[in-house]
C-alpha cells in the first residue's frame, strides 16, 4: 500500500503559520517569523473576527465582559472551521460553534445560547431575501382562507427572557415566546406573545390550514369548554397580525379543506 505523498515543504510551512494564528499557546512561531510580526498578524486576524462578532452580539459581550468574550471569541477563532468565505456569515458560524461544540466554562451564564441566539436572529431576517411565493389577498378572509405568514418571520420559544437580560441585572429562568418579522419597512420588529400566539403561528406556517381550522384544533387541545369563543378571539388575533405586518393577507384553502 502506497504511503500517502509528505507535503511540500511550502505547505507545511503555512500549515504552521495559520495554526500558530489559530491558537499561539498550542502551536509555537514557526522559525524564521520575528515575534513583533507574527503579533501583527494575531492581533490583526482575531481582531477583524472579533469586530464582526461585536455587530451582532453587543449585548453578550457586555454580559460576559471584557475578559471572558475575549476568550470565547478566542475559542471560536481557534477551533471552529467555518463552511463559507462570507464575512457576513461569521456570526452564523459563531452560532453553530456555541450549538455545537462549545463547552460551558465555570461561571458563564446559563442563558449565553439563548441570548446570542436572539441577537443573531435580527440579522439573519434582515438579510433575508425570502419572499411569498404564493398569490394571496391582502384583504382576505383570514378565517375562512388560508393565512399567509410573512415569509421573514421567526415564531421562537426560550427558557429565558432573552429580550430582558442586561449586564447586573437578575434573570430567572421563564418559559418565552417571541415573534420576530420583517415589516414592509424593512425594520425588523420583536415581540413578545403568548403560547396561544405561539402555537397558532406554528399551525398556520405550513400554509395548509385556514384560519378557523387552526383555531378549532387548538380549541381542541386545550379542551376549550367553548370553542366558538376561541374562534371569535383567534379572528380578532389574526386581525392584529396582518395589521402589524406579521401576515400578508389570505389565500384560497386546498381541496378538502
Amino acid at each position: 500500500m502506497n504511503k500517502p505523498a509528505a507535503r511540500p515543504e511550502f505547505q507545511r510551512y503555512q500549515f504552521a503559520f495559520t495554526a500558530h494564528i489559530r491558537d499561539p499557546r498550542a502551536h509555537p512561531r514557526p522559525a524564521g517569523v520575528e515575534a513583533r510580526r507574527m503579533k501583527v498578524y494575531n492581533e490583526l486576524l482575531v481582531n477583524n473576527i472579533e469586530g464582526f462578532l461585536l455587530a451582532c452580539f453587543p449585548v453578550l459581550r457586555q454580559v460576559l465582559g471584557a475578559r471572558k468574550w475575549a476568550k470565547l471569541v478566542r475559542a471560536f477563532f481557534a477551533t471552529h472551521r467555518s463552511r463559507t468565505p462570507y464575512f457576513r456569515q461569521i456570526p452564523d458560524e459563531f452560532i453553530q460553534f456555541l450549538q455545537n461544540e462549545w463547552t460551558p466554562a465555570d461561571g458563564d451564564p446559563p442563558y449565553l445560547l439563548a441570548l446570542a441566539h436572539y441577537e443573531w436572529i435580527e440579522l439573519v431576517l434582515s438579510v433575508s431575501n425570502r419572499s411569498a411565493d404564493r398569490a394571496f389577498d391582502a384583504a382576505g378572509d383570514l378565517l375562512d382562507g388560508v393565512p399567509l405568514l410573512n415569509p421573514v418571520l421567526a415564531n421562537l420559544r426560550y427558557d429565558w427572557p432573552v429580550q430582558r437580560i442586561a449586564p447586573r441585572r437578575k434573570v430567572v429562568p421563564v418559559e418565552t415566546h417571541l415573534l420576530v418579522f420583517r415589516d414592509a419597512d424593512d425594520a425588523v420588529q420583536f415581540s413578545e406573545i403568548n403560547a396561544f400566539t405561539a402555537r397558532l403561528l406554528a399551525l398556520l406556517e405550513p400554509g395548509t390550514l385556514t384560519g378557523r381550522s387552526a383555531l378549532k384544533q387548538i380549541a381542541a387541545e386545550s379542551r376549550h369548554p367553548d370553542p366558538a369563543l376561541v374562534i371569535q378571539a383567534g379572528g380578532a388575533l389574526l386581525g392584529d397580525l396582518r395589521a402589524r405586518g406579521a401576515i400578508l393577507g389570505a389565500c384560497q384553502p386546498g381541496k378538502g379543506e
